[in-house]
């Protein structure tokens, strides 16, 4: 369901508190001034005043107190204003806040039947990222020492970045990168040393044909499953008229099929363990990794 008031409509840190009203209430059904108080670190009268006002001037039909109880539960009709009730926008949440969840009343209740399977953190220094960041918003050239697969002795690069990207498995900076003349991802974990700031670039963002290339990946079951078997993997994948539409930049569509787990040059011998592939491959192709 979309949100039918933007958060922009009230101050930021009432809207994170609307949110977490509309979150512990809808999906777990009790609300409590403690979930605010534990969460925000404010007093039970604050805690108080927030919920009245959230129900008085943002949604009147959303919450009823139950006596029996003592907290809130949503109502019949209730519409959320702050937050996406779908499923995947809860779970996503639970995702993302998995350290701090255990400690909010309500959504610890949630984590004690959920787990979430960690990964490794990489090391970025903030001697790397803090000038990258810059470089990004104001334009600039770079110089830095960079390793790869292929070369492991670092070697001094001149690149131009603009925008910062995370793959579900780490972060990279795409730039242009003066000694391929070419636009590349750098992985954020394999600068070296300080990175040295040159001056303006004239290679920005709008230049990068691959950033700018809009493509859909259409993905489907695989043809040698059974017709029973494709209808369970479309229902596991959200897939309408037996396929999956996403759509990507030119230059991300390698990273969305690593994300499923997708090997463009490979097919499993096991229709079972494939279970999807990739219907356009030739038309996406050119903005894959050889």
């Amino acid at each position: 369901m979309k949100r039918t008031q933007t958060v922009e409509q009230v101050r930021w840190d009432l809207a994170l508190r609307y949110r977490l009203i509309e979150t512990v209430a809808w999906w777990e059904g009790r609300l409590t001034t403690n979930h605010l108080m534990q969460s925000f670190g404010i007093s039970r009268q604050q805690a108080s005043k927030d919920i009245n006002t959230y129900i008085t001037e943002h949604a009147p039909k959303n919450l009823t107190y139950d006596k029996h109880i003592k907290g809130y539960v949503p109502a019949k009709g209730f519409k959320p204003r702050f937050i996406d009730d779908s499923a995947s926008a809860y779970l996503h949440l639970l995702n993302q806040n998995h350290e701090r969840a255990p400690h909010i009343e309500g959504l610890a209740l949630a984590y004690a039947h959920t787990e979430v399977v960690q990964v490794a953190d990489r090391s970025i220094r903030p001697e790397i990222l803090r000038p990258l960041l810059r470089a990004c918003r104001e334009g600039l050239r770079l110089e830095c020492e960079y390793v790869s697969l292929k070369n492991p002795i670092p070697e001094v690069r001149l690149i131009a970045p603009h925008t910062l990207v995370y793959t579900g498995m780490r972060w990279h900076i795409r730039a242009y990168c003066e000694k391929n003349g070419d636009y590349r991802d750098f992985v954020l974990s394999r600068f070296r040393g300080d990175l040295d700031t040159l001056g303006n670039s004239e290679w920005a963002r709008d230049q990068d044909e691959g950033w700018s290339a809009e493509v859909t990946i259409i993905i489907e079951p695989d043809p040698r499953l059974k017709p029973a078997q494709r209808e369970i993997i479309e229902t596991d994948y959200g897939m309408r008229n037996g396929q999956l539409l996403i759509p990507s930049r030119g230059a991300l569509a390698q990273y969305v099929l690593q994300r499923y787990q997708i090997d463009p040059h490979k097919i499993q011998s096991r229709a079972s363990a494939q279970q999807i592939v990739v219907a356009n491959l030739d038309e996406i192709q050119p903005w894959l990794y050889q």
